[in-house]
């Protein structure tokens, strides 16, 4: 038998926190390219299991009127390469290996394969939009955030 349980809602209890991650998910994609910051965060809602994260930066997407058949196949990624560019794909296996780190850390040819794909500003920024989004999905997951409301 399920019974609900009242969440935390982190904006409204410890709201310095909240705004501070807030400012790192503001400086954590400056310069990047902002269709492959909005892949990298879905890819990151989907294996987080953030409906809410996944429906809110798929939505963004859109608005910069990348194509719906990019994010339908983003989870398949792999097996759709073409509609990604090289560097994207660089972006997308960095973003697994962190998002899944506790499976095999972030293998070394993972790693080199995006230091090839971006300069060393670009591939720091992109480090800490993964790390970013991947907070942002504890905390969407943990306070069970439904999708739906949210407005680009």
């Amino acid at each position: 038998m399920s019974t609900t349980t009242r969440r935390v809602k982190l904006a409204n209890v410890v709201p310095d926190f909240y705004q501070a991650m807030i400012e790192l998910d503001r400086v954590s994609d400056e310069g990047l390219d902002p269709k492959l910051a909005h892949l990298v965060r879905i890819r990151a809602s989907q294996l987080n299991g953030c409906a809410y994260c996944t429906d809110m930066h798929s939505l963004d997407l859109l608005k910069l009127d990348d194509n719906q058949q990019r994010i339908t196949l983003l989870p398949v990624w792999r097996e759709s390469r073409k509609f990604y560019t090289e560097q994207e794909q660089a972006a997308l296996e960095l973003t697994e290996a962190i998002t899944l780190i506790s499976v095999d850390h972030v293998p070394d040819d993972v790693y080199e394969l995006a230091a090839n794909a971006f300069d060393e500003k670009d591939l720091a920024r992109l480090i800490a939009l993964i790390i970013t989004i991947n907070m942002w999905t504890r905390v969407g997951v943990t306070g069970k955030m439904e999708p739906g409301h949210y407005k680009p």
